[in-house]
């Protein structure tokens, strides 16, 4: 087993590109690295320098690698990929010039974050999932002919593709030699999937964790109202490693029967926060990984 550990703008209360209410850039750098981790998340872009040799210098400064850049997209839009293409190769050609080699990939909302205002609906029919893989497709060939880099895919609460069977599903439709997933523990335990048998039985198509974790009595109120994301997040659904719902000690012996080799990524989505709650936060949970032997 060896997995790298990071961690990424979104535990710093980073959502938006430009957001006063958000970490400061050189704060969340400056953070991130004090915190002991090697890599970091693009984050939204624009967040951090477009400039690949300012950005290479701002990274390299601290002792930070980039593991991944990300993009969004209504990928369940026959133009999907049209309109995302300019926003898609921006972001690879920064993520790749830093050495990157992944490239997170967000299906679209289909509620506001923050107000739940209806973007469309919740489920897809047929004819809009069989877009959503087949522009999935041509963005992971992409990623990979242009840029060099791995299409990880990552489902998210309030996008279309956020509940266990909706996972499952995207996986069996979907190429592993094009497209990969970023599993992301803390929004699969938050539509009430179990992380540890998922990882067991899917091992071979995560090269890419987000490892976080959700409280239990939270996730159950969420599971009964179904609020907007946003609101959850701000009532303080997502909770440190050692807290929450997902078994990380079992989740590492998956790790180790499996032999992974791969990035971990540690995420505790919070927005909006106070700009000193973070950094103790990223410390301990980086030290609770390290001592499950998540390293």
């Amino acid at each position: 087993m060896n997995v790298q550990l990071g961690s990424a703008p979104d535990s710093w209360g980073v959502w938006f590109p430009d957001d006063p209410g958000q970490t400061p850039p050189e704060r969340f750098l400056d953070e991130i690295a004090e915190a002991g981790y090697e890599w970091t998340e693009l984050g939204p872009y624009r967040y951090l320098s477009t400039d690949p040799d300012t950005l290479r210098k701002d990274l390299s400064s601290r002792g930070l690698g980039l593991s991944a850049g990300i993009a969004l997209g209504a990928l369940h839009n026959p133009t999907a990929v049209d309109d995302i293409q300019q926003h898609f190769d921006e972001v690879c050609s920064l993520s790749s010039a830093l050495d990157a080699r992944y490239l997170v990939l967000i299906g679209d909302a289909y509620r506001d974050t923050m107000t739940g205002a209806s973007l469309g609906p919740a489920e897809l029919d047929d004819d809009s999932w069989k877009h959503l893989i087949e522009s999935s497709h041509q963005l992971g060939r992409q990623a990979l002919e242009r840029h060099g880099m791995q299409l990880v895919f990552h489902h998210h609460a309030d996008t279309h593709v956020e509940f266990p069977d909706q996972v499952e599903r995207y996986l069996a439709d979907t190429d592993p030699g094009v497209v990969s997933l970023s599993f992301d523990l803390g929004h699969f335990e938050y539509r009430g999937g179990d992380s540890v048998d998922f990882m067991r039985r899917h091992h071979d198509r995560i090269p890419y964790l987000h490892l976080k974790s959700v409280d239990p009595v939270k996730r159950e109120h969420v599971l009964r109202t179904n609020p907007p994301f946003g609101e959850a997040v701000a009532m303080g659904m997502f909770v440190e490693p050692s807290e929450g719902t997902v078994d990380f000690p079992g989740f590492v012996e998956v790790l180790k029967e499996t032999n992974y080799e791969g990035w971990g990524i540690v995420e505790q989505d919070m927005y909006p926060t106070d700009f000193d709650k973070p950094l103790p936060i990223a410390k301990r949970s980086r030290e609770y990984l390290e001592e499950l032997g998540m390293s």
